[in-house]
């Protein structure tokens, strides 16, 4: 029997934040892959390596978390005042699915810098020495972003002091402005899908618990620790050892999806995995991080723990960073509660691997919140840059 042999396709590795991905730009992919379809997906999952029975990415780029379980596709921008349009791609580690309802805050940050590493800036607009300011068109979403990516001798600085909890090596600063957040890009919904700051939200064989709902970001149903059972100083290994404390926390995702309108049967929500997120939030407490570092209640505003692919996250997606600023913005929240109540345009939350910050400024208009602009600093890195191999049957 002949056997096909393997396609190579460009491809380059990149830690954005806490998370890392399979970067691709467009006019790489196979022509079949160039556009959305069972071809682009069938492509994504095997280079990651999904699905994985074992969990365990043995075969692919996949790091077996929803940390490391991503694809991105970058191309020239289609939208005017714009340098690039990013693609981005969630891809399951145990289902046959890429799941593309959302964008990931993390590798936002390597977008820019990819997105000059790769030709795709016009090298007018990148100085010799300095910051370059990259436009970037979030596909998924609707939504732009803002990369300021700093620049020496012509290139991109990568090596750097700036320390990100939850990455292991300090590297160069880029931050990162996401611009009018106030809702996911989809139908123009509301930035508080239900009209509530807070609501009460039945979940079945759970009970009715309080849940901030908000659409920023990423759309994310935010309840309070104490009301599921928890401290807020949880740790992945607490979480993601524990069936029934999962399934627990996929119940109350499922029930805030359907209350979001983002699903209209609990069934949906199992090829929608991606979003809405999930979070518990407390008031500040003393804990220590998964690194050993001790987080003092002083050091930080509020705890928040973050449900990403149905497990709890290593440290914090950057798009739920986002929902989480802008939610404590807002008066009246639960996490502006947890947070201590009043307005602020800035919060420093505790996660599993210690803290972060991020800005954001809110105001109400003919009666709805909406917020301009979310700000928060990220680093990112290239690991590895050549061609990714996949047999030339898997899509």
């Amino acid at each position: 029997m002949a056997h096909l042999p393997q396609v190579k396709i460009p491809a380059t590795y990149i830690r954005g934040g806490t998370s890392k991905g399979v970067f691709f730009r467009l006019q790489d992919l196979p022509e079949s892959c160039q556009k959305p379809g069972t071809a682009r997906d069938r492509l994504f999952m095997r280079v990651i390596g999904s699905p994985d029975p074992y969990s365990a990415h043995i075969d692919g780029m996949g790091g077996a978390t929803s940390s490391t379980s991503k694809c991105v596709i970058l191309s020239k921008s289609s939208q005017p005042d714009h340098d690039v349009d990013y693609l981005y791609g969630q891809v399951s580690i145990d289902k046959a699915f890429v799941d593309w309802s959302g964008n990931c805050g993390n590798l936002s940050t390597a977008a820019g810098a990819f997105a000059i590493h790769a030709g795709l800036v016009d090298p007018a607009r990148i100085p010799q020495n300095g910051t370059c300011v990259v436009r970037i068109w979030q596909a998924n979403i609707n939504k732009t972003i803002i990369a300021h990516v700093p620049i020496t001798n012509g290139e991109v600085q990568e090596t750097g002091d700036f320390e990100l909890d939850g990455v292991t090596f300090p590297a160069a600063e880029i931050v990162l402005e996401f611009l009018d957040p106030s809702d996911d890009g989809e139908e123009g919904g509301s930035m508080f899908p239900t009209g509530n700051l807070v609501d009460a939200l039945e979940v079945p064989g759970i009970g009715t618990l309080q849940a901030t709902m908000i659409s920023a970001g990423i759309p994310t149903v935010f309840v309070k620790a104490e009301e599921i059972g928890y401290q807020g100083t949880e740790l992945r290994e607490q979480i993601n050892t524990d069936p029934q404390a999962l399934a627990k926390l996929e119940a109350i995702r499922v029930a805030g999806a359907l209350r979001m309108g983002l699903i209209k049967t609990p069934e949906e929500a199992a090829t929608r995995q991606h979003t809405p997120k999930i979070a518990f939030v407390s008031p500040p407490k003393d804990y220590v991080s998964s690194s050993g570092k001790t987080v003092k209640a002083d050091d930080v505003d509020l705890l928040v723990r973050a449900v990403s692919m149905g497990k709890l996250h290593h440290a914090m997606m950057g798009t739920a960073a986002v929902a989480i600023g802008t939610a404590a913005a807002i008066p009246g929240t639960l996490v502006n509660l947890a947070a201590g109540g009043g307005e602020r345009n800035a919060v420093r939350f505790g996660h599993p691997s210690g803290t972060l910050r991020v800005g954001a400024e809110a105001k109400q208009e003919q009666g709805e919140w909406v917020v301009k602009k979310a700000i928060m600093s990220r680093s990112a890195r290239i690991l590895m840059e050549g061609w990714v191999r996949v047999p030339q049957e898997s899509f």
